[in-house]
């Protein structure tokens, strides 16, 4: 397993890896007009000053993460947090989890968010085990798996 830097022709592999990652919870569906960022996404997160890592096994992209700073000062945001079934528990979405923290660091992030779907519960625990605490705001997308998102925060030391 390699991580690198997504390419914009990495759009097709990590739509089908949301796609299957959504499959598994009832009433979560893929729509790719819902996600314009996978026809270019490296470009997407670069245009926004951050970058897309993908992780890479047998030619098969297995996992992602994007970190980018947001325009709160010292606040960096994760996006495209995704891993595999068959590679979750591995290793890789910590793996991942320290390519972006680390390029947020090196940016000046004093803490890290994110948003995350009430129904990825798996990827919660993952959050907090990294030390990310469930802030008390949550959200509304109106898209079309009706979501609700939960509100983490992590400061960095």
């Amino acid at each position: 397993m390699i991580i690198r830097p997504a390419r914009d022709g990495d759009g097709t592999a990590l739509a089908a890896l949301i796609a299957t990652t959504f499959a598994e919870y009832p009433g979560c569906l893929f729509l790719d007009e819902e996600f314009p960022e996978l026809k270019a996404p490296a470009s997407h997160y670069a245009k926004l000053g951050g970058q897309l890592f993908v992780a890479e096994a047998g030619g098969e992209v297995i996992g992602s993460l994007a970190a980018v700073m947001t325009p709160m000062d010292g606040t960096g945001e994760l996006f495209k947090v995704y891993a595999s079934a068959g590679h979750r528990g591995s290793g890789l979405a910590q793996r991942l989890y320290a390519e972006g923290e680390a390029l947020l660091k090196a940016r000046g992030a004093r803490e890290i968010i994110l948003w995350s779907d009430t129904r990825f519960t798996r990827g919660h625990r993952f959050y907090e085990k990294l030390g990310f605490v469930r802030e008390p705001v949550e959200r509304y997308l109106a898209d079309a798996s009706a979501s609700w998102e939960f509100f983490f925060r992590k400061r960095l030391g």
